[in-house]
C-alpha cells in the first residue's frame, strides 16, 4: 500500500470519529474540505466493495452509501445546527439503517425474508418517526421557552410597580422636603 492511501485511510478514519466535533467550528473552506474528505471515504470504500460481489457487495455498498449520507448529515447538523438539520441526521440515519438491512435481507427467500423487510421497515418507520417527534418537541421546547421568559419579564415588571407603590406609600407618612426626597429615593430605586 503506498502512503498515499495510507493518509487517505488514516483522514477517513479520522473524520468518521470526529465529524460531529469539528464541525461546529469550522470556516467555510474547512466544512468543504471535510466535506471533499468524506467524498474520499466514501471512493475508498466503494473500491473495497468493488472486490466483493453478489449479495455482499451489495451489503458492503449499502453501508458505504450510508455511511457517507449520515455523515455529511452529521456535518451538516454540526455546522448549521438547527431541529430541522438535527432531523435530516436522524432521518439519514434511519434510511442508511433501511438500506443496509434490506440488502441484508437479500440473502433470504421466501415468508423469512417477507419478515425480514417488514422489520426493516418497521425500525425505519419508528426512527423518522422519534426524529419527527424529536424536532418537534425541540420547537414546542423553543416557544415554550420564549413564553416563559415573556411571562417571567412581566412578572417582574408587576413586581417592581408594586413594590416602588409601597415605597411611594410610605413616602405619605412624610412631610415637606422628607417626603420630596424619599418621592425622588423611591424613583431612582425602581426606574420611574
Amino acid at each position: 500500500m503506498n502512503t498515499l492511501n495510507i493518509n487517505a485511510i488514516a483522514l477517513a478514519v479520522s473524520l468518521a470519529f470526529s465529524t460531529g466535533a469539528m464541525a461546529q467550528g469550522l470556516s467555510k473552506n474547512d466544512y468543504e474540505a471535510v466535506k471533499e474528505g468524506i467524498a474520499a471515504k466514501y471512493q475508498l470504500a466503494k473500491a473495497d466493495c468493488a472486490s466483493l460481489s453478489g449479495n455482499p457487495g451489495d451489503i458492503c455498498m449499502a453501508g458505504a452509501k450510508g455511511d457517507e449520507k449520515v455523515t455529511l448529515a452529521e456535518l451538516e447538523a454540526g455546522y448549521k445546527p438547527s431541529p430541522e438539520s438535527y432531523y435530516q441526521e436522524r432521518v439519514a440515519r434511519a434510511e442508511a439503517g433501511y438500506e443496509l438491512a434490506k440488502a441484508r435481507c437479500d440473502d433470504r427467500a421466501g415468508n423469512s425474508k417477507d419478515v425480514c423487510m417488514k422489520e426493516a421497515k418497521s425500525v425505519e418507520t419508528a426512527a423518522k418517526a422519534d426524529a419527527k417527534a424529536q424536532m418537534k418537541t425541540a420547537d414546542a421546547n423553543a416557544i415554550a421557552s420564549e413564553k416563559s421568559a415573556d411571562a417571567r419579564k412581566d412578572a417582574t415588571t408587576d413586581k417592581r410597580e408594586a413594590e416602588y407603590k409601597v415605597a411611594k406609600e410610605r413616602c405619605d407618612t412624610l412631610a415637606g422636603g422628607a417626603q420630596e426626597a424619599c418621592v425622588t429615593e423611591a424613583k431612582a430605586r425602581f426606574g420611574k
